[in-house]
């Protein structure tokens, strides 16, 4: 099992399986993060910038895409891909 990153490479498309892959792994701490974030009424423009790394301004459609990507693999996360981690556990 890949160890979470503190800043691991963004895709624009979080690849999507019902299982969690090496991406959620490797991204679990930038989930975290989202969540916390939207938790605490964080804008759009601020989660891309501070967790996502992604210059709104610069990168529009990426940083939007990204966002809305990351946030859709993290609820489902925190819905159902916490159970594969309490069985399998995390490393």
């Amino acid at each position: 099992m890949p160890k979470p990153e503190l800043n691991p490479e963004i895709v624009e498309d979080v690849p999507w399986s019902e299982t969690i892959t090496d991406y959620d792994e490797r991204h679990l701490i930038v989930y975290l993060r989202l969540l916390d974030a939207v938790a605490a009424g964080a804008s759009d423009e601020a989660m891309s910038r501070i967790v996502l790394g992604i210059d709104p301004a610069r990168e529009a459609e990426r940083s939007r895409n990204a966002l809305a990507s990351h946030l859709r693999r993290a609820r489902w996360m925190s819905d159902n891909g916490y159970r594969h981690l309490l069985t399998t556990g995390a490393h």
